[in-house]
C-alpha cells in the first residue's frame, strides 16, 4: 500500500513485518525515530512476540544482540555515528562469530568536532568488520532493503548493516510502497539458526583460536562475503517477483548506454547526481551514473563490466581516508586496475554540507574538459584552510582550529550578506 510516511517510520514498519523477536537500542540522532516507533509497536502488542530491551549504551545494545542471535532469536538494532564507534568491539565480534542480525545505520558524521548531520564516515569506519553493507538511495530502498537484509543475513549467517542517510532520508516524508504481512511472510521464512546455544546440546561459541586456525577462520568470513555477493542479486530478483517492484542488488545503472563519462556514488546523493546528469545529457554530453548498493562485499567484477568501456570515471563520496583520499574511489580503482580509464575522486557533503546540482554540474564539466584534479574536495574554502594553517605556524597557541575556521566562515558569510544588501539599496 502506498503511504506518505517518514523514512524512519517506513523502516520501523518494514522491520516489524519481518517479525523480530528481540529489539534493543540506545537512542542517538538521527536513528531515534526508528526504534521509538518499534518500541510503540511492541508496547501496544502490534509486534508480538517480541522483547524490546532498553539498554544503557550502544555497546550494550550490540552485546544483547549477539546474545539474542546466539540463542536463536531474530534480532535487530539501529545506531549512528559515535554510537557505532562505541559498539565497535562487539560489531567485530558479531561478524567474527558469524551471527545473523540486522542493524540500521542512520549515517552521520563522526567527530571531532561534533556534528550531527549526514555523511558516510561512520559506515566507512567499520567497512572491514565483516558485516555486509547495503546503501539505500531512497526511503523506498531503505524499506525494501531491510526485508532483504533479514533474508540474506539468515541464509548466509552473517550480520547485515542497512545504511540510510541521516536526516536526508530518515526524517524525509515521501511516498513509500509498504508491503503486506502476507508478502513478507512469503518472502522471509522463519529463522532457523545454524549455531545456537542450547542447554540440551551445549557448545562453545567464541572460544579462543590460536595461530594454527585463525587464518582459516578469518578466510571463512571472506568466503561467506563472496557467497553473499552471489546471493544478493538472486534475492533481489525473488523480492521483485513477490512484491512487484525491483530493489536491492549489487549496483544500479542510470543512462549508461552511451556514456563516455560515468559518475559513481552511493546513498541519497545519487538523486542529485542523476538530475545533474540529465541536464548535461540535454546539452550533448555523454554521461551516466553507476550507483553502488552493495558496498560490502564490493562488486568488483560488476563494476569493471559497467565502467571498463568509459573514458573517465568520477567517484563522488561522502567520506574519505585522511592522508589518502576517497575510500569508494579506491575500491573503484581496484575494480578498474585492468582498464585504461581516467579516474577522479571527489569528496563531497561532509558533515551535512549540501551537495547541490549546480556544484555537481560544474564539477562534471571540469572532468569532461580534463580540468578536474585527481582528488577534489567539492566546494571546499581553501582560503579559510590556508589562513588557519598560517595561524598555526605563526603562533604556538593558535587556539582550537575548528572554532577559528567556523568564525572565519561566518565572517565571510556576513560580509557577503552586507555587500548584497548594499547592492540592492535604491540609488
Amino acid at each position: 500500500m502506498l503511504e506518505q510516511i517518514e523514512g524512519s517510520r517506513a523502516v520501523a514498519k518494514s522491520v516489524a513485518l519481518c517479525r523480530p523477536e528481540v529489539i534493543c537500542a540506545y537512542p542517538i540522532s538521527p536513528q531515534t525515530h526508528i526504534v521509538e516507533a518499534l518500541g510503540v509497536l511492541v508496547k501496544t502488542g502490534e509486534l508480538a512476540p517480541c522483547e524490546f530491551i532498553n539498554v544503557e549504551s550502544e555497546f550494550a545494545a550490540m552485546s544483547v544482540l549477539i546474545g539474542a542471535s546466539a540463542t536463536g532469536g531474530r534480532a535487530y538494532t539501529a545506531t549512528a555515528s559515535q554510537g557505532l564507534l562505541f559498539m565497535i568491539e562487539a560489531v567485530y565480534n558479531a561478524a567474527g562469530l558469524g551471527l545473523p542480525m540486522v542493524m540500521t545505520l542512520a549515517n552521520r558524521a563522526i567527530g571531532a568536532p561534533i556534528n550531527i548531520w549526514n555523511d558516510h564516515s561512520d559506515a566507512m569506519a567499520v567497512r572491514d568488520s565483516g558485516w555486509i553493507q547495503l546503501f539505500a538511495e531512497t526511503n523506498q530502498d531503505a524499506a525494501d532493503l531491510h526485508i532483504q537484509a533479514f533474508r540474506l543475513s539468515e541464509e548466509i549467517s552473517l550480520p547485515v548493516m542497512v545504511c540510510m542517510d541521516g536526516f536526508i532520508l530518515t526524517h524525509a516524508v515521501e511516498e513509500v510502497e509498504m508491503p503486506s504481512q502476507e508478502h513478507v511472510d512469503t518472502f522471509l521464512p522463519p529463522f532457523y539458526p545454524r549455531q545456537v546455544l542450547d542447554t540440551e546440546e551445549p557448545v562453545s561459541i567464541g572460544a579462543m583460536v590460536g595461530p594454527e586456525a585463525f587464518a582459516e577462520v578469518r578466510y571463512l568470513a571472506h568466503a561467506k562475503q563472496l557467497l553473499a555477493k552471489e546471493r544478493i542479486p538472486e534475492i533481489s530478483r525473488e523480492f521483485e517477483s513477490v512484491f512487484g517492484h525491483s530493489a536491492g542488488g549489487l549496483i544500479s545503472a542510470y543512462r549508461l548506454e552511451k556514456a563516455e563519462t560515468v559518475v559513481v556514488a552511493m546513498g541519497s546523493v545519487l538523486g542529485t547526481i542523476k538530475d545533474a546528469v540529465d541536464d548535461l545529457i540535454n546539452h550533448g554530453i555523454n554521461i551516466g551514473v553507476l550507483g553502488i548498493t552493495t558496498f560490502r562485499p564490493f562488486p568488483l567484477e560488476e563494476v569493471y563490466a559497467r565502467l571498463s568501456g568509459a573514458k573517465r570515471v568520477v567517484t563522488i563520496e561522502k567520506a574519505f581516508a585522511v592522508g589518502m583520499g576517497g575510500i569508494l574511489a579506491t575500491d573503484v580503482a581496484t575494480a578498474l586496475s585492468r582498464a585504461q580509464v581516467d579516474q577522479y575522486s571527489v569528496i563531497a557533503g561532509l558533515g551535512g554540507r549540501p551537495v547541490t546540482k549546480a556544484s555537481v554540474i560544474s564539477l562534471l564539466q571540469d572532468a569532461v574538459s580534463s580540468k578536474l584534479d585527481p582528488l577534489t574536495f567539492m566546494d571546499l574554502d581553501h582560503e579559510v584552510v590556508k589562513k588557519e594553517i598560517a595561524r598555526m605556524n605563526e603562533s604556538g597557541r593558535s587556539g582550537p582550529p575548528a572554532e577559528n575556521m567556523l568564525r572565519e566562515m561566518q565572517l565571510k558569510t556576513f560580509s557577503k550578506q552586507k555587500e548584497r544588501a548594499a547592492s540592492e539599496e535604491p540609488g
